[in-house]
């Protein structure tokens, strides 16, 4: 009988967090730091810091293939090798095609990575607040719900998240892009900085800007204190920073949290279900399943953060089912797995600048501009609601213009040394409506790899972003044009949901529980000890990069929730 004690309360932590990517790590760094107990569950590998890196250091000629994909490696990888994430550089970070399985009743592109740090590790870093156009935008429109929650109450984490984050960008003022707190924007190249000029002055009203990035333009005492250090502008981000130039969980919060003796990570650690108590109603932990040994344990703790990204944590508490919940853990409202977003892109249009030949630039940079939502806004009325940004930026063309094949001689080797003309792009980023009808569900019979039921998606762009997408093409050309370039060509290479890595919904987050999942303090209604704070928990998608909110929402939600352990609420 002591043995089974002492075996408890060995398993027995003050919090479980599972997932370690952008939510995990920030919950993880929060838990600590106020003094909490935390065990981080990762299904993924380990993957240290700079040594964990293999690639980041290395030249294209290096790798054997330069980079790209082999035949053999896009047949064992039909859906990872669908777009330009998994490469030949970045592929032991993703699972394969053959572990991770997913059905489609309609396709979706879901990229799942298999290591510590998920997705921060290659994240394209964009960091946007979302604004009360956003929040109030549900209510506005009569669709789906309300947030529980404006500007106000996320603001201040906001803020509290990029002093530790390090974002670089530049002060604008507009309302449906709030300003933040923010190091000095990267460097405009000189076609960029002649399209903001004649863009803003052909179109009141719009904007072009640096991107919002979380690359250190000048690392502050808040990175520094943890090892990190300035962009050394080789845009290698993906490979993961041996500078930690980038926030990731592995340059930043991980550290932080390390340094309290508090945390305790496991890799390799497949949560397969949320226990509850019926009596108390509450979770006591989690079952795991040993990615490499098959072996299964339970852990216990006060309160669970679930961050295991938006689709992995729904599928966990689809799969939680027991007496109280016989359709998944805290599914009381049937509304977990549905209202399933995405952003869709792949449209846009780009155009040649004639002139400036005799300007380069330094470096690489690993940033783009930015143009904010302008639809839709103030006395803006379009067709479709919400609205879409832009991202893009300008460059010189390589040798790659021109194809071997059409040209030989000295005269042709000495021209493709040379660099090309300066091009310019805009590509849009649209929102995604929160339809009841675009879900993920959990196949009956079928499993994976670790014996866990698989996803099945039945997601699709629909009316209102169809038309949306004719505005998205049709302004960046009107724009490119306007401001002087050149053979403007529009293009819409089609978008499917999950292409844009920005999954989002399926736990929403609301005021009554019989019409979501969680609360505007991210606790499952039904179980207030659990708190999800990835993109599960979005109502509406906006039109921004989603991460910084689930940072904001996560830093915000353990604060909340170590205040409630003090007073004995959870």
């Amino acid at each position: 009988m002591n043995l089974n004690i002492d075996a408890v309360k060995a398993m027995t932590y003050d919090a479980i967090v599972i997932g370690s990517g952008i939510s995990g790590g920030f919950a993880a760094k929060e838990l600590t730091e106020k003094g909490l107990r935390v065990l981080m569950l990762e299904k993924g590998k380990q993957l240290e810091h700079v040594t964990g890196y293999e690639n980041a250091m290395k030249d294209p000629w290096e790798m054997k293939y330069n980079g790209r994909l082999t035949i053999e490696q896009k047949e064992t990888h039909p859906k990872l090798a669908r777009d330009y994430p998994y490469n030949e550089m970045t592929e032991k970070y993703w699972m394969k095609d053959t572990d991770s399985l997913y059905k489609e009743d309609k396709r979706f592109d879901w990229y799942r990575p298999n290591i510590v740090g998920g997705k921060s590790i290659m994240w394209g870093r964009q960091s946007y607040r979302l604004s009360d156009i956003d929040f109030e935008a549900n209510l506005k429109d009569g669709i789906a719900i309300d947030w529980p929650i404006r500007y106000k109450d996320i603001s201040p984490w906001y803020s509290y998240v990029e002093k530790i984050v390090g974002i670089s960008g530049e002060k604008l003022g507009l309302p449906q892009l709030p300003d933040g707190e923010f190091l000095p924007a990267m460097e405009m190249y000189c076609v960029e900085k002649e399209v903001k000029q004649r863009m803003e002055k052909n179109f009141p009203g719009r904007n072009l800007t640096m991107g919002r990035v979380a690359n250190l333009s000048a690392a502050q005492k808040a990175q520094t204190d943890v090892g990190r250090g300035a962009c050394q502008y080789r845009n290698k981000c993906s490979l993961g920073c041996p500078y930690g130039a980038y926030f990731s969980t592995q340059s930043c919060t991980l550290p932080y949290a390390a340094k309290t003796g508090r945390l305790t990570l496991r890799p390799d650690s497949v949560v397969t279900e949320i226990l509850y108590d019926e009596k108390k109603q509450k979770a006591t932990g989690v079952r795991v399943r040993d990615a490499v040994t098959m072996q299964d344990r339970e852990y216990f703790a006060k309160i669970i953060f679930v961050c295991g990204s938006a689709l992995g944590s729904t599928a966990l508490l689809l799969n939680s089912t027991s007496h109280r919940f016989p359709n998944g853990f805290g599914n009381d409202s049937e509304q977990l797995g549905h209202n399933l977003m995405d952003h869709h892109f792949r449209t846009g249009a780009s155009g040649v600048w004639e002139g400036d030949l005799d300007k380069y630039y330094s470096g690489r940079r690993a940033n783009g501009i930015y143009v904010p939502r302008y639809r839709n806004i103030g006395n803006d009325k379009r067709d479709y609601l919400r609205g879409f940004g832009y991202q893009g930026g300008g460059s010189r063309q390589g040798w790659q213009r021109n194809i071997a094949e059409l040209s030989f001689g000295a005269d042709y080797k000495n021209e493709v040394t040379e660099p090309g003309a300066w091009t310019m792009g805009f590509g849009g980023f649209g929102e995604t409506l929160p339809y009841y009808e675009n879900r993920m569900y959990l196949h009956k019979t079928e499993k994976d790899k670790w014996g866990m039921p698989i996803v099945v998606f039945d997601a699709e762009l629909r009316e209102n972003e169809k038309k949306m997408r004719i505005d998205m093409q049709n302004d960046a050309k009107e724009m490119l044009e306007a401001s002087g370039l050149k053979n403007v060509r529009g293009y819409d290479n089609g978008s499917y949901l999950g292409m844009a890595i920005h999954e989002m919904g399926t736990a929403r987050m609301g005021r009554d529980p019989k019409t979501s999942v969680v609360n505007g303090n991210n606790q499952v209604h039904a179980a207030k000890n659990v708190f999800m704070t990835d993109g599960a928990c979005m109502t509406s998608a906006s039109c921004v990069n989603p991460s910084l909110t689930y940072m904001a929402l996560t830093a915000r939600a353990a604060d909340f929730a170590v205040k409630e352990l003090k007073k004995q609420n959870l």
